[in-house]
C-alpha cells in the first residue's frame, strides 16, 4: 500500500498532461483544421457531413443550368420589329432586322440590331436620336414577328416556317405535316444559334424550340 500512491500520483501527471498537450496543440479558441476537398465532395476521414457523399462535379454543374433561368430573347436577322418613337410617327414604324443583322431608320441610318434584347436596341436608339436630333426621345421596341424557325429529317414537309409562341418540337412536327413512317419518334436534335456559335441539344419531342433553331428528326433503324 506504501507503493500504491506514488504510481496513482504519477498516472494522473501523465492524464493531465496528455489533455494539456491536446489542448495546446489547437490553441484555446483555435478550431480544428477544416476537411479535405475529397472528403467533402466524396465523404470519408473528415467528413464533416456526416459521411453523406456530396455531388459530383457534372451534377452539380447540371443542377446549376437547370436553375439558370430562360435567357433573354436576342435579336438577329429575320425578326420584324415595331420601334415606337413617342411623338415622332416618322420615325415610328415596322422594320425587319436584315441580312447583315441592323435596322435601317430615318435620320440616323443602320443601327445594329444582332445578339441585342429589345430593350438594348430602344437605348441604342434613343442615344442615337440625342445625338443631334431629338432633346428627349423616348423609344419603345417589341419584336412584331419572331425570325423563323427550320425542321429537317423524317417530317412530311420540311423546310422553313413561322415560329409561334410556346413552341415544342412537337409543334414543329405538327407544323411540317407530322412524322414520316421511318421517323424516331422519342428524340429529337435541334440545333441553336448563340452568340458564341451554334449549340447542338437532343431531348423529348417536348424539347422547347426558339426562333431560329434547327429541328431534325432522326430515321429509326428498325
Amino acid at each position: 500500500m506504501r507503493h500504491a500512491r506514488p504510481i496513482v500520483v504519477i498516472l494522473a501527471s501523465l492524464a493531465l498532461s496528455g489533455c494539456m498537450t491536446t489542448s495546446s496543440f489547437f490553441g484555446p479558441g483555435v478550431p480544428p483544421p477544416p476537411p479535405s476537398i475529397d472528403a467533402v465532395v466524396y465523404g470519408g476521414p473528415g467528413d464533416v457531413t456526416g459521411g453523406i457523399p456530396g455531388p459530383s462535379p457534372a451534377v452539380a454543374a447540371a443542377l446549376v443550368k437547370a436553375d439558370d433561368p430562360d435567357p433573354p430573347y436576342t435579336l438577329d436577322s429575320g425578326d420584324r420589329l415595331r420601334v415606337m418613337v413617342y411623338g415622332q410617327d416618322g420615325l415610328t414604324n415596322t422594320y425587319a432586322v436584315d441580312a447583315a443583322g441592323r435596322i435601317t431608320l430615318p435620320l440616323i441610318g443602320g443601327v445594329p440590331a444582332r445578339g441585342r434584347t429589345t430593350a438594348d436596341l430602344s437605348k441604342v436608339i434613343a442615344a442615337r436620336l440625342r445625338d443631334g436630333y431629338l432633346r428627349e426621345p423616348h423609344v419603345a421596341v417589341e419584336v412584331e414577328a419572331y425570325r423563323p424557325f427550320f425542321i429537317l429529317g423524317e417530317v412530311t414537309f420540311p423546310g422553313q416556317y413561322p415560329f409561334v409562341a410556346h413552341m415544342t418540337a412537337e409543334t414543329a412536327v405538327a407544323i411540317a405535316g407530322g412524322f414520316t413512317p421511318r421517323a424516331y419518334r422519342w428524340e429529337v436534335e435541334v440545333t441553336r444559334p448563340t452568340p458564341q456559335g451554334p449549340v447542338r441539344l437532343k431531348g423529348p419531342p417536348m424539347t422547347p424550340v426558339r426562333p431560329g433553331d434547327t429541328v431534325v428528326i432522326s430515321e429509326r433503324w428498325f
